[in-house]
């Protein structure tokens, strides 16, 4: 009992992300039920019919939004790393966090350079 109570935060992160995740898939799947009963009896969707059901289109700017909040969580998590290792006498928490930092560092750049190239790629009109 003894070893939950500090591992009672993580347990509570996991356990709301779950259901956070959970409703999502749930929400999602009843919008999908209803979209297909729609389709097989006939109906015409349009897309303001669609968008008012919930299903939303992905903003141009996601990426980039993705992208410049995930390198922030990056610098972030180095400038951390710089603050314990500066308040205790090992060094080396500064690698493991810069470690740790490259993860959604890298996923930030990826989706910043997805912004970039696709932009491109759309036909202006």
């Amino acid at each position: 009992m003894e070893v939950l109570i500090p591992l009672s935060p993580f347990i509570m992160v996991i356990a709301l992300v779950w259901f956070g995740a959970w409703s999502k898939a749930k929400s999602n799947a009843s919008i999908q039920k209803t979209l297909q009963k729609a389709i097989e009896k006939g109906v015409e969707l349009s897309p303001e019919t669609v968008k008012a059901m919930g299903v939303q289109e992905r903003s141009p700017q996601s990426d980039l939004r993705s992208g410049l909040i995930l390198i922030a969580v990056a610098f972030g998590l180095i400038v951390l790393g710089f603050t314990i290792g500066e308040a205790g006498e090992s060094t080396e928490i500064v690698f493991i966090m810069a470690g740790s930092a490259a993860i959604p560092g890298f996923i930030g750049v990826a989706l910043l350079l997805m912004h970039f190239f696709m932009k491109k790629d759309k036909p202006e009109g």
